[in-house]
């Protein structure tokens, strides 16, 4: 398992920071609409919806929804503030929602249509945020990258520490497997790539916030990714499924690869709106 999950993710992380730094942004913005709409595609899916005419119409009300956003220049920093706040308040109610779903795991079931509506925002707000981080000037490219070393980071932090010392149970009624040990692991890691680049960035010339501000955005980001972790995983403890596809060996579906990236990505790019 390990070894094909390696096998697929580092080609995939290679192609994707070689595309941040050296594709033009319409190129990126379009790889993350490609993403998003395999998203749409598997999300509609465990909402129950399993027909091809019905994936496909919502996948294309989807691609419509996208097309009006980049139309409309919603990424740009004019209009961050109109999604970036309304943003941390969905997220804010998802932890809700996965509070109460972790004490009772039938606390909370939406009906298919909400699920399918919740889709709809939660892959427009992650398109949004990842776009509006790329196309910041002369730093777009080095702030999505230390996006992704946080996700990232946390991810295989979380999966070796909890493997390793993994005892105390994060959700056991949402995901048996994650542990706070593994959480712990996985901020760890993620901070210590985050330095990496930091010092990198230093000496090509970067220049950076203070450590009042990148550390606390850093604990942040790790947290909304594990909401978002945890949110895609309710999705398909409703749908009875263990994985949303399996486009990606050894990881299964896209949003198994990009559940994090969903709330990690608008809360960072909301973070940077105080930079700007």
């Amino acid at each position: 398992m390990l070894r094909a999950r390696l096998l697929t993710a580092l080609p995939l992380a290679a192609g994707v920071l070689a595309l941040i730094w050296f594709a033009p942004s319409t190129w990126v913005s379009a790889l993350f609409a490609l993403v998003a709409l395999l998203g749409a595609w598997e999300w509609v899916a465990l909402c129950g919806r399993q027909t091809l005419a019905v994936r496909l119409l919502y996948v294309s009300l989807f691609a419509a929804v996208l097309a009006g956003l980049n139309a409309a220049g919603a990424a740009a920093p004019a209009f961050q503030e109109v999604w970036g706040v309304p943003a941390l308040i969905w997220w804010l109610a998802v932890l809700v929602l996965l509070l109460a779903q972790s004490r009772r795991p039938d606390a909370v079931l939406l009906p298919p249509a909400a699920r399918m509506v919740a889709g709809l925002i939660t892959l427009s707000l992650a398109w949004l945020g990842l776009v509006a981080i790329h196309t910041r000037p002369d730093d777009g490219a080095f702030w999505l990258t230390v996006l992704f070393s946080l996700v990232w980071g946390a991810d295989i932090g979380a999966y070796f520490a909890g493997h390793r010392f993994g005892r105390l149970r994060l959700a056991p009624a949402i995901s048996p497997g994650k542990t706070w040990e593994g959480v712990a692991g996985g901020i760890v890691t993620g901070l210590a790539l985050m330095v990496v680049l930091m010092v990198t960035g230093k000496g090509l010339g970067e220049a950076f916030p203070s450590l009042g501000w990148l550390v606390p955005t850093a604990l942040i980001v790790m947290a909304a990714s594990v909401v978002g972790d945890l949110g895609e995983s309710v999705l398909k403890r409703w749908a009875d499924v263990k994985d949303s596809g399996r486009l990606l060996p050894g990881h299964g579906g896209v949003l198994d690869r990009v559940d994090a990236l969903l709330a990690a990505a608008p809360v960072m790019a909301t973070a940077l709106m105080q930079l700007a």
